[in-house]
């Protein structure tokens, strides 16, 4: 099946499945009004946490960002910059090696280390977490210089150009990754995700301007990215209801273990609901597709009202 139908269609059945979490389903066409509203068009991305260099270098950048663009449950115990959040600290110490060095080759990024992708990001090693969370970027990027070699002769725009221009293909080419492979298991299937893989592809297209390396033709069939974000801001905006174990676990602080039914449900039915927002802004005539909707979630997410909250965290290296 192709990648993104089946992100779709097995998020909608564990939604009609799930029994921790539900969509509030009488409430799609008033937040949908309310979305219209505001400015559904993709952002820009930020210069300052992002490099935006000469083409090359920029698409290296942006499929190395998101290799490691993980590990929010591990980001309770990140040195985080000033201010920043543990992505914004990922990203601008990423901007900051691009800057001063170029990006990694392939050869290189097949040796670094876990200990050297602590001190890239400014972290220190002796917390368990921590030392956990540094050998799988460590693993990821190895993974991907190993991958640029043995599938795409070295080139990171071979990489990209392997997808000739869709969206879907970049998706089925990047999950030979294994940790980009995101995908959990619900009453005995196999539910896929891919928010990694997807978020590559949205990231190349805001990156060029849907143009170059950033162009593909089926931009607009990607769902939302199934992190830990988007379900926090639409439970507390009233579209995904908790079960009251699964709120008080949550609420509570506690982690929710990764590929857990529990887990599995809060990512499907964010991504259900997506849909359906989707599908009622179409109808109500101002069209959005689900990444749009999920960039403008994701950042109402940084606001204080929000962040003061507990969102559910799980350490995993799929978000």
């Amino acid at each position: 099946m192709d990648p993104l139908e089946s992100v779709r269609s097995g998020c909608a059945w564990v939604a009609h499945k799930s029994v921790y979490v539900r969509v509030v389903g009488d409430s799609i066409q008033r937040y949908a009004t309310a979305l219209a509203a505001q400015d559904l068009s993709p952002p820009e991305l930020d210069p300052t946490s992002h490099y935006l260099g000469d083409a090359e270098a920029t698409l290296a950048f942006i499929v190395t960002l998101d290799t490691i663009n993980f590990g929010s449950g591990y980001f309770p115990h990140l040195r985080k910059r000033e201010g920043l959040s543990g992505y914004f600290t990922l990203a601008t110490s990423l901007t900051e090696q691009f800057r001063a060095l170029g990006p990694w080759n392939p050869d290189e990024l097949l040796s670094l280390t876990a200990d050297e992708c602590a001190v890239l990001l400014g972290q220190h090693m002796e917390h368990p977490h921590i030392a956990e969370l540094m050998g799988l970027y460590s693993r990821a990027l190895n993974d991907l210089g190993r991958f640029l070699i043995q599938r795409h002769q070295g080139s990171f725009c071979n990489l990209v150009q392997s997808a000739a221009g869709s969206a879907a293909r970049l998706v089925a080419e990047l999950i030979h990754m294994p940790l980009f492979n995101d995908a959990g298991t619900y009453q005995g299937f196999e539910v896929p995700f891919y928010k990694r893989a997807q978020l590559m592809a949205a990231d190349l297209a805001l990156a060029f301007d849907r143009s170059g390396p950033g162009e593909f033709r089926d931009l607009a069939r990607l769902t939302a990215f199934a992190d830990n974000m988007v379900p926090h801001v639409l439970r507390w905006d009233g579209i995904l209801e908790y079960s009251p174990s699964l709120a008080g676990h949550i609420d509570g602080q506690r982690p929710i273990p990764a590929g857990s039914p529990e887990e599995v449900e809060i990512r499907a039915c964010a991504v259900h609901a997506v849909e359906m927002l989707s599908d009622a802004l179409k109808n109500q005539g101002r069209p959005a597709p689900p990444m749009h909707i999920d960039y403008l979630l994701w950042n109402r997410g940084q606001q204080r009202r929000y962040k003061e909250r507990p969102r559910h965290r799980t350490r995993t290296t799929f978000y």
